[in-house]
C-alpha cells in the first residue's frame, strides 16, 4: 500500500462513508514542498496534515475529533 492510499484508507476509516460520502473518496492527497495536504470538495484550499504519512494520519484522527468539518 503507497503512502497516500494510507492515508485514504485513514480518513475513511475514521470518517466513514456516512461522515465525509463522496467528498472523502474523492479528496485530493498529495504531498510538496511542505508535507502532506488534502483538499477536500467545496472546502477553499488544501489543508496540511504533516511531513509524514503518520502526522498525516494523526492529523486526520484529531481533525475529527473535534468535528472540524469532517464528521
Amino acid at each position: 500500500m503507497d503512502d497516500m492510499q494510507q492515508i485514504r484508507e485513514t480518513l475513511m476509516n475514521v470518517i466513514g462513508e456516512e461522515g465525509c460520502g463522496a467528498s472523502c473518496e474523492q479528496a485530493d492527497i498529495f504531498h510538496d514542498d511542505e508535507g502532506w495536504k488534502m483538499q477536500l470538495e467545496s472546502f477553499m484550499g488544501p489543508w496540511k496534515l504533516g511531513e509524514t504519512v503518520d502526522e498525516a494520519k494523526s492529523t486526520i484522527r484529531e481533525l475529527a475529533s473535534m468535528g472540524f468539518g469532517l464528521s
